[in-house]
């Protein structure tokens, strides 16, 4: 993205147009915060539900925590957050299964890209930084480490005398080789166990296979909901004390010693964290929801939920948001099942794609009659044909293009 582009999007899209505000609740109805109280309430009368290990994959040979270790370790990658999440509750469990402490780290490491960006870090950083909080109130310790996990992880669980590690899943190619790259240097007695916490039906339970499109592996998926669209059971305060403790961090030194582009600040819309994930959810369904099955695909419209920057970095549980969305949705249900199937079914699908097609990045993972038409078409006479400096600028004939830009 040109220089020039750069500064017009900073101007621009750091705010988003005016959302709709929630309309005075109804007598007797909670008022603004009522979803995060609802869902405490539902996290205790859920304490006593059980972690489905068909969410769980080994990925070393050996399942059983070391003896004599002084901890149990949770490598947080896709979903950055204390609640709500399945890989965190499972080793939780185990922690107090084994009487150890329990720990948390997050590798940091900036790659040379055009996303690394200090609107993605910021909104990365801020949100760990949340997740850091909240694991110290519940005696979890919560590591920052610098660099990539195949070279740091394997030395610090050694150095820490961690008996095993859980992480969370991705189907991304440089996830699966950082879980590569740790499992090759760890110790073979320390096991490393993955959980799907990003999905709720986890991945290699929907389907073995490509799928070839959402009408294929929506029955799948919706087949699968009563055994796994079910409630968390809190994440709760750790009853074993870590020895030795984490290092603190300094939030503010962290954000600025990264080598990102600044040219685009901070959007001013989406703050990061759970508790901003949450207010937005609620806000959705308060006000949006009943309109997302008709306007949707209207830009002038406020009818989508704006939740895509928080489920994407696992600030919240996309399990959590079909939960909620279909309790409190009875008066929308068409919105309620035109929400579900793109939330659940058609994002479930995104990952099935990349986890299950090496080339998914690639026209080359398109499929064969695809790349033939591309083939076929690819002389054929365009009446406009523009630079990418002209795209970017928005010199085109199409002002609906111009306007986006």
């Amino acid at each position: 993205m040109s220089d020039r582009k750069r500064r017009a999007a900073s101007s621009s899209s750091g705010k988003r147009p005016k959302l709709p505000s929630a309309p005075d609740r109804e007598e007797g109805k909670e008022p603004a915060g009522w979803l995060l109280r609802a869902v405490q309430r539902q996290r205790e009368d859920a304490k006593d539900q059980s972690f489905n290990r068909k969410r769980l994959r080994f990925i070393s040979e050996t399942e059983k925590v070391t003896q004599g270790s002084e901890g149990i370790l949770y490598w947080m990658l896709r979903d950055q957050r204390v609640q709500d999440n399945w890989a965190l509750i499972h080793a939780q469990q185990l922690a107090a299964q084994e009487n150890l402490p329990l720990h948390v780290c997050f590798c940091l490491v900036v790659p040379k890209s055009p996303l690394s960006t200090l609107r993605h870090y910021s909104f990365l950083l801020k949100g760990l930084e949340e997740v850091a909080k909240e694991c110290k109130q519940l005696n979890i310790q919560f590591h920052l480490l610098h660099g990539a996990a195949g070279d740091l992880l394997p030395a610090f669980v050694s150095d820490r005398d961690f008996g095993a590690v859980v992480t969370d899943f991705s189907p991304l190619r440089e996830h699966l080789q950082l879980l590569k790259d740790v499992q090759k240097k760890l110790k073979k007695d320390v096991p490393l166990m993955q959980v799907d916490a990003h999905n709720v039906v986890p991945c290699w339970e929907a389907s073995p296979k490509l799928e070839y499109a959402a009408r294929t592996i929506r029955g799948k998926i919706t087949s699968r909901l009563p055994e796994f669209l079910t409630d968390f059971p809190a994440v709760e305060k750790h009853p074993h004390t870590a020895v030795r403790t984490a290092k603190p961090v300094d939030w503010d030194e962290a954000l600025a010693s990264l080598d990102v582009d600044r040219s685009v600040e901070e959007p001013q819309w989406a703050k990061p964290g759970t508790a901003a994930g949450m207010a937005m959810l609620e806000s959705f369904i308060d006000v949006r929801l009943k309109l997302f099955n008709t306007h949707r695909n209207d830009p002038n419209s406020a009818a989508l939920s704006q939740l895509s920057p928080w489920i994407r970095f696992g600030h919240l549980s996309a399990q959590r948001v079909a939960l909620q969305v279909r309790r409190c949705g009875k008066n929308a249900t068409e919105s309620v099942a035109s929400f579900i199937e793109e939330l659940v079914v058609r994002r479930e699908l995104t990952d099935n794609f990349c986890f299950y097609n090496e080339n998914y990045d690639s026209v080359k993972g398109a499929y064969e009659w695809a790349q033939k038409t591309l083939n076929d078409h690819a002389k054929d006479k365009r009446e406009y044909l523009y630079t990418r400096e002209q795209l970017e600028q928005a010199q085109t004939h199409d002002k609906l293009w111009n306007a986006a830009q």
